[in-house]
């Protein structure tokens, strides 16, 4: 994972001393090449000591590593995206439409390209598998999350699958408390601590089930209380109404899940979207 994702992410766990550097520093990574240490500190109301210790926390060995780690990866991704101007900085007020739009753009494809990269193979392949034998597949999620959940058991019904999109937060908890072995319930959250969904899986891992996570928070109560996290990595811009980078990194794993689920049975996938499409033209 990148060193930005990694403070995008860490920024809302930290302790406030922390948290303030964190969201600094994601305004604008250029301020650690340009600045030294003492005056990150000053900039962000602390002490040089905590900034050293935000360093390690976010596993980095001190700001010396820090600043080599963002000056490489602010390089690469100025050349990888030229059109985005302060790539790696906050949309700001100041910036312009052609700006704005194409540090989005550039975000949106960071998202997709480091959340396929640090896919792991073994959770993807057992989530795939349990999927691919399950009775009945529960999805789960609030806002865009919903949508990402919506989105995965849309496709699943297209080639067959009993999927089930809950909506209602008690709808959601009562399905899963009659599940059984071969109920999969799948619970969507960036965050990883949107409560109505943690407890969603809890209910369904009660009751049996196997349990899947989709989430940005490798260490949240989500990815915890589950059997298979599958892990998004975004850079989520504090400029928005609700999820947009997040939401494209979690549609890239539905699609990563849907297509390994498919492949398995690729004769009758093939044959269950032309029935399906068929079966949806406009009548004559």
């Amino acid at each position: 994972m990148s060193i930005q994702t990694t403070i995008a992410s860490a920024a809302e766990k930290l302790p406030p001393s922390l948290a303030r550097i964190a969201r600094t520093i994601a305004d604008d990574p250029t301020i650690v090449v340009d600045s030294t240490i003492t005056e990150i500190a000053a900039r962000c109301d602390t002490s040089v000591a905590s900034v050293v210790r935000f360093c390690r926390t976010i596993g980095v060995n001190g700001y010396a590593a820090l600043r080599m780690a963002l000056a490489t990866e602010l390089g690469r991704e100025s050349v990888q995206f030229p059109a985005a101007s302060g790539f790696g900085s906050e949309i700001s007020a100041a910036d312009t439409l052609r700006e704005a739009t194409a540090k989005v753009a550039a975000l949106e494809l960071l998202a997709i390209e480091e959340t396929v990269a640090n896919l792991d193979y073994d959770e993807l392949a057992a989530a795939v598998e349990a999927i691919d034998d399950a009775d009945r597949v529960l999805l789960f999620g609030i806002g865009a999350s919903g949508q990402a959940a919506a989105d995965l058991g849309r496709k699943l019904l297209r080639i067959g699958h009993a999927a089930i999109v809950l909506t209602d937060a008690h709808e959601a908890s009562a399905a899963a408390s009659l599940g059984a072995r071969k109920t999969v319930a799948i619970g969507f959250s960036h965050s990883g601590t949107t409560r109505e969904t943690v407890h969603f899986l809890q209910t369904a891992r009660a009751a049996s089930g196997t349990t899947i996570g989709v989430t940005g928070g490798p260490a949240s109560p989500l990815a915890e209380n589950c059997d298979h996290a599958l892990l998004t990595r975004a850079r989520e811009p504090r400029l928005r109404a609700g999820a947009m980078v997040s939401r494209i990194a979690q549609l890239a794993l539905v699609d990563c899940l849907f297509v390994v689920v498919a492949q398995r049975r690729h004769a009758h996938t093939i044959h269950a979207l032309q029935r399906t499409a068929d079966a949806t033209q406009p009548l004559r």
